[in-house]
């Protein structure tokens, strides 16, 4: 299953490790179409892409994270 959509998030949108759970809310998944849920680390890079559904998680553009490395 591949979705290729990219969502865009703001800083606050990360957990407090600097991620995001996939599937998510934001990708407007639904309970049909949902695959595992999987840690992504968007706060190291600026983006992270799901191994499952391939949904493309990025910071906003100048958006921060905290004290994440």
């Amino acid at each position: 299953m591949t979705t290729s959509s990219h969502i865009e998030l703001l800083a606050s949108d990360l957990n407090d490790q600097g991620g995001i759970f996939c599937p998510s809310p934001k990708a407007h998944m639904k309970i049909w179409n949902s695959h595992p849920k999987v840690y992504l680390d968007v706060a190291r890079t600026g983006m992270a892409k799901c191994p499952y559904c391939g949904t493309e998680y990025r910071l906003k553009a100048g958006e921060q994270v905290g004290d994440h490395h």
